[in-house]
């Protein structure tokens, strides 16, 4: 079960939120958390796992620093909403996987779920029971997932938590080519996503 340690205010340039420190006793969750969430119904939550290629050298072979930003800018707007970050690189898998699949499916002209499984790894080893403690420690009764893997919805509902709806958190893909490439990818995986263009 998840502990929470530590909490603080955080300025971010979509506004003030506060930042949640959880343990497992082996890894580090964080929730950024604004407005009133307590015992409130359909709070704008985005389950977010780490991508230090984007995150920390603003990759532009993903978009999971553009999904951020988009999920705290709705959430500002909304005034309300929490973003948990899960420690859970490479689909679970871990940066070693990442970069070797990544090499691969260069090398090979493959994609990167096909490298993941050729090199012996899950093409998702993800787990969102951590998300789910945290809100249920936030007391949060049901959600807004800002998603579009429909997967992560059915993994937060299996785990109790009750999600309302889903809204999708995409990018312009058409100038692009190696988001295309990304989001055909996950699109063959049943993410909710269109290529236009």
């Amino acid at each position: 079960m998840i502990t929470r340690l530590a909490e603080r205010p955080l300025t971010t340039k979509y506004g003030s939120f506060t930042e949640v420190l959880y343990y497992d006793g082996l890894k580090e969750s964080l929730a950024i958390v604004m407005g009133q969430v307590v015992d409130s119904e359909n709070v704008l939550c985005r389950v977010h796992s780490a991508c230090i290629s984007a995150h920390v050298f603003n990759s532009i072979e993903c978009d999971c620093r553009e999904q951020m930003e988009t999920s705290q800018e709705l959430i500002s707007q909304a005034g309300k909403g929490i973003i948990i970050w899960l420690d859970q690189e490479g689909r679970g898998n871990g940066h070693f996987a990442l970069i070797n699949s990544a090499k691969l499916a260069t090398n090979e002209n493959i994609t990167q779920t096909e490298a993941y499984k050729r090199l012996g790894f899950s093409e998702d080893a993800r787990s969102f029971v951590r998300a789910a403690e945290i809100l249920n420690d936030l007391r949060i009764k049901s959600v807004v997932l800002l998603t579009n893997n429909p997967e992560k919805a059915k993994d937060l509902v299996r785990d109790g938590i009750r999600v309302s709806n889903t809204l999708r958190v995409a990018v312009d893909v058409k100038d692009n080519a190696n988001l295309r490439k990304y989001y055909a990818d996950k699109i063959a995986r049943g993410h909710d996503l269109k290529i236009e263009g």
